[in-house]
């Protein structure tokens, strides 16, 4: 893993986030099967990505200064 990215796109991370809310969910007697668990990762995941891309998008267009 010579690679590195923001927390928010790796689907481990969601994946931590998902098991943990249905862990809660669980206890307030709120089933999630596995099917849910992945379908939440790979939401969680895209939406987090292209909430990353409207950020760099609308901070490149603020920024004051230019690219070389």
């Amino acid at each position: 893993m010579t690679e590195e990215k923001p927390w928010y796109q790796s689907r481990s991370i969601w994946g931590g986030i998902v098991a943990l809310v249905a862990a809660v969910a669980g206890l307030f007697g709120i089933p999630l099967d596995a099917a849910t668990h992945e379908a939440l990762t790979v939401a969680l995941t895209s939406a987090a990505a292209a909430i990353g891309a409207v950020v760099a998008i609308i901070g490149r267009l603020a920024a004051q200064k230019t690219l070389r």
